[in-house]
Parts: C-alpha cells; structure tokens; sequence
C-alpha cells in the first residue's frame, strides 16, 4: 500500500504488486486472529518480529504456522458469555437454596435434562437454541452424553448430511455398517460414521500400525485440509495397512473415507468441551429454571430482541416476567423463587394491567425486571434509587423525588420509569403521574431547597414537607398506548402482547414464528401472523398501488411487500395495529429477510 500511494496509483505497479501478492504464502491483507495468544519462553522480540495492532495491541508478523515452525506455542483462549451465565446462576442458587449442584457429582446421564432436550426445549441452551438444533434433538432424542458430542461435531456445513444416518443407526432404523469389522470398536459409538479428528488417529493405528506421532501428523493434515500431505500418507498407509494383514482395497477404501473426512473434520475435545457447557445449561434449565432464565435475561439485557425471545419462553415455562418496579427492582433481572406468591405476585401487578396477558399463578416462579434494562436510565440514576430504598420503600411519586438525586436521577429518567411501568405499584395510573411530573418535581426541588436553607420544623426535626400534590384526574391509558410505551421503553410487550390471545390457535396450525425465519433458506413457503406495525403504499411505474408493511410478532419485526394483486386484495385489512395472518415467501437479505406475500387475511378469520 505504501508504494501504491508513492507511485501515485500507477497502473504498471500496481499490476506488479498485485502479482507479487499471488505469490504462493504471501498474505493479500494482514488479520488478527480473534482469540490467539503467542506463548514464549524468552521476549518475543527475540523471536519474531512485532507490529502495534488496535487499541495497541502487540501482533506478531509471522503467521501461526511460521510461528509453530520457530518453535512458539500458540494457544486460543475463547472467552465465553455462558460461563458468567452458569456462574451468576449458581450464585442465585446457592443464595436461595442454600446449596449449589456440583457438576462433579451430577450424572451425565440425568433424565430429566435428556427429555427437556428431546422435547427441543433449548431456548437458552448453549449451542443448542437454534431452530435447526431444536428440530434434530426432537428427531434425535439424545440419551447420553455421547449423542450430545456428536450432534455438536456433526451440525456444521459438511457434516450436516450424516446426521439423518446417526439418528436412524441411533434408534435402530438401519442396519449400522462398518468400513471393516475391525473399526466398529472406534466407530461404534457414532454408528459407522467417522465424526471426530481423534477417530482417524485410532483408525491409523489399529489399520496401518501408525505411532501415535505419524497418527498426528495424519491428524493434523485431515484438519488443516492439506491435501498435499493426504496424497503423501496413502502410501503410508496403505502399504502399513497391507503389512497388518489387510488388503489394498481395503486400505484405500478407508483411506478415501480419511480424505472425504477431512472436508468436515472436527477434534473431538473440542465438542466434547463444548458439550459439557451444553449439558451443564441444559441441566441447570431442567431443574433450576427461575434462577438459569433470570442469568440468561440478564446476560442479554440491551438486546430487545433477545430479551423478547427470553421473556416468551418464560411464560411458556410457566414463569412470570414481573414489571420493573422501583421498590422490587435491582440493577439487572433477579429472580424471586418463593419471594411472594403467585395470588400476592399477580393482585399487586394487576393494577394496571400486566396480570392481563391471559397467565395463570406462576407454576415455577417469578423473575423481577432490572431496571438497566430501561431506555434512558443509567447507571448513576439506579445507584441513587438503590441507596434511598435501602431505609425504606417509596411510598410516592413525590417521596421518590424527594429522596433520590434529582441530577442524576432527573425528569427524563422518571419519565422513562412511569412509562415502562415501574411505578405501578405506588399510588396513581401512569397517565396520572406523567400529567404531574413537572410540577411534582417542582416540588421536591422547592422543598429540598428549604431544607438546606434548614427551614425544617422545630418539634423532633422531622422532615415532612406541609404540603402535597394532587393526582389530575385524567383518563388512564389505553391497552394499545401502554403497549406502545412499554415497547419504547422496554425494547418488547410486557404486559401482553396483542397476539397472547391466539398463542395456542397459532401453535396448533403449525404457524412460524419470524424469528425462526432468519435462517430459512430463500423461496422457502411459510405462513406467519403477527400485528401491523406500520404501513407504506408507493406506485409502481406502471401506475398500480402496492405496499410495504411491517409485520410484528411478540419476538421479531420484518418487511412484507405486498405487490399490486396481493396488495388489491387485502388493502382493507392491512392498517396500523390489526392483527394479520398470511401466506407468502421467504426471501433472505444481507441483514435479515423479509416476506413477500401472497395471501393476507384477519387473523380474528
């Protein structure tokens, strides 16, 4: 680059440089592996030359190769967001419980986590939530450990057209063959398919009679895909295979199964790891629900849509998502495992409509909104409304303002509270304490100034102010306003969601969710429903109405396109806030998808 820019763009040079970059091992652009650390006995400066890379990072010159051929150790440390969840749950656990499991101790082969998994109940499970993920743990019904392993090493491009195989050889559907009767001990517990890198070391050795280093070395070519040394250790093999009493047919069709594996290979202590956090998730979700959605919601605050999805399968599972609230409420999501009962959960929540969403009593318990998770109410704003609480509760809009730092925790803020419903529990509607904000601040401002000018009552210098402030008598708002407010403030629906009411028609029909929709591949037919966001008509060129909507559900928001016909159909149906059912097509863009429709209908039809 800099010799492009001193020859000012010369078309000759940069013909001869593009050449020189073709050169075999001459990187095009320089990258930062993502989680590589370079490990050395001595300064590395001894070793490699360095360059300052972002944030002043210190990156070797050398690529990993190069940097192993010199005799550096190379490590990947990946830094995952599902221990924190595992560890802020078991924290909970033991805080309420009074004992944590120890996975030392639990059995790999719990029922109860195996037949949560078998129903496809993973939203939260790690590497297990996706749809695709659910729908083959349904087909697969894992039973051990093992089926875990491997549905964790074969779910990947490649390897994906094995697992029909595994689960039919799983549940006895086909006769289970092997290359050679002398491997079913390796691949017995995969059901006749190579699926690990560390299966091809086993292969080498009891075949061709490799030392474990030449299994390796085997090992590492089928995983770096250098088809080069494959070529180089047939030979090897084959004439190793012959000297162990087996014959070249054989041997080279073994051999080409190594080949074909190395397309997908995958090491086993990989998936085997990433298996136990899978397994350690799932558990905790089978028999500490309450406490491991309450970790997941606040791993993902900030992410509305997360956040959406997770509050869904919550009140699927049978636990209440509670409002925010400024008495209840601490920084992040907490779950209240026997804090209340679910009669005193839902009467005192009730009051302005969040025992609407068609929830019965909770049967596992409740998880409490954090108050992070409001647009527009920080840090600062929260550590004030957590030191005042701690004497007492609040007991009103105007005592809240009194007491809590009106700098930090300023009109705006409050204003964001009410709205998202954290005041529900003082007295006075919503639409009641935003139309007396101003003047209750006011007030609280007026009286604190009287108190630093020690303008308090003499007898027992109680601070009370003499006077107060009168609730307007303005009409609450309604369903559809709170709504809209709560998806403002909160990122999603939380006292109900329009679409609660046909949760079990939808279901029952077989209606796809949007969200599932992000990974569906193009043209793919589905029927979705879902409430109107807002709606857009344009004229085509050749004169003809058509429109652009946005179609919500409780989790997802997308495009649908309505063309002229469909458009002439169903404009009578498609304004803002209707509830709609249709039928169209899939079509995946660079960030997200949207719908073109075929058929729209009221979903009340």
């Amino acid at each position: 680059p800099d010799l492009k820019t001193m020859y000012d763009g010369s078309e000759r040079v940069k013909r001869l440089l593009d050449m020189a970059m073709k050169v075999e091992g001459m990187p095009r652009h320089a990258s930062t592996h993502a989680a590589g650390v370079v490990i050395s006995r001595d300064p590395l400066t001894d070793a490699v030359p360095l360059q300052e890379g972002s944030e002043h990072t210190a990156l070797t010159q050398y690529s990993m190769e190069n940097l192993e051929a010199i005799g550096l150790l190379k490590m990947d440390f990946l830094g995952l967001r599902t221990l924190s969840i595992i560890e802020r749950c078991m924290n909970w656990i033991k805080e309420q419980s009074g004992d944590a499991p120890d996975f030392r101790l639990v059995p790999d082969n719990d029922p109860t986590t195996y037949e949560m998994l078998g129903r496809g109940e993973t939203t939260g499970v790690f590497q297990l939530e996706s749809t695709g993920m659910r729908r083959v743990l349904k087909e697969m019904k894992p039973s051990v450990f093992e089926d875990i392993i491997s549905l964790l090493a074969l779910y990947r491009p490649g390897p994906m057209e094995f697992i029909p195989k595994y689960i039919a050889g799983k549940h006895g559907q086909i006769s289970v063959e092997y290359p050679h009767p002398d491997l079913e001990p390796i691949l017995k517990d995969t059901y006749g398919i190579i699926v690990y890198q560390e299966q091809i070391m086993q292969i080498a050795s009891r075949m061709a009679g490799f030392s474990l280093g030449e299994a390796d070395l085997l090992r590492r070519a089928v995983s770096k895909k250098k088809r080069e040394v494959l070529d180089e250790q047939r030979g090897h093999f084959v004439s190793g295979s012959v000297q162990q009493g087996y014959t070249e047919d054989e041997a080279n069709v073994v051999y080409d199964m190594i080949v074909r594996f190395a397309d997908y290979g995958f090491a086993r202590a990989h998936a085997a790891a990433y298996g136990v956090l899978a397994f350690q998730t799932a558990y905790l979700k089978a028999h500490y629900p309450v406490q491991f959605m309450a970790s997941m919601l606040t791993a993902v605050t900030g992410s509305h849509r997360k956040v959406a999805e997770y509050i869904v399968e919550c009140r699927r599972m049978g636990i209440v998502v509670l409002p925010p609230d400024v008495n209840e409420s601490n920084v992040l999501f907490t779950p209240q495992v026997g804090a209340r009962s679910a009669e005193a959960v839902l009467s005192s929540d009730a009051k302005d409509g969040h025992a609407g969403s068609g929830q019965e009593a909770p049967a596992l318990g409740v998880i409490r909104f954090g108050l992070a998770a409001i647009k527009n109410v920080g840090t600062q704003a929260i550590e004030s409304i957590l030191r005042e609480r701690k004497e007492r509760p609040f007991d009103s809009l105007l005592d809240f303002c009194r007491r809590v730092d009106l700098r930090t925790c300023n009109k705006r803020v409050i204003e964001s509270l009410i709205q998202g419903g954290a005041f529900d529990s003082l007295p006075g509607h919503r639409a009641q304490l935003l139309a007396m904000l101003d003047e209750t601040v006011d007030a609280a401002l007026k009286w604190r100034k009287e108190r630093d000018d020690l303008q308090i009552q003499l007898f027992d210098f109680v601070e009370s102010p003499n006077w107060d402030i009168e609730y307007p008598d303005v009409p609450k708002f309604t369903a559809a306003q709170q709504l809209d407010l709560e998806r403002e403030l909160l990122g999603l629906y939380l006292s109900g969601h329009p679409l609660d009411d046909f949760d079990a028609l939808l279901e029952g029909e077989g209606v796809d969710r949007l969200m599932d929709l992000a990974e569906a591949p193009d043209d793919t037919r589905t029927v979705v429903a879902g409430m109107v966001v807002s709606v857009k008509t344009i004229t085509t060129k050749q004169g003809k109405a058509m429109a652009f909507m946005e179609l919500e559900d409780q989790i997802e928001r997308c495009e649908v396109v309505l063309f002229p016909e469909v458009w002439r159909r169903s404009a009578a149906h498609v304004e803002k806030g209707a509830l709609l059912a249709l039928r169209g097509v899939v079509q995946q863009q660079d960030e997200g998808f949207k719908l073109l429709a075929d058929e729209v209908a009221p979903l009340s039809e």
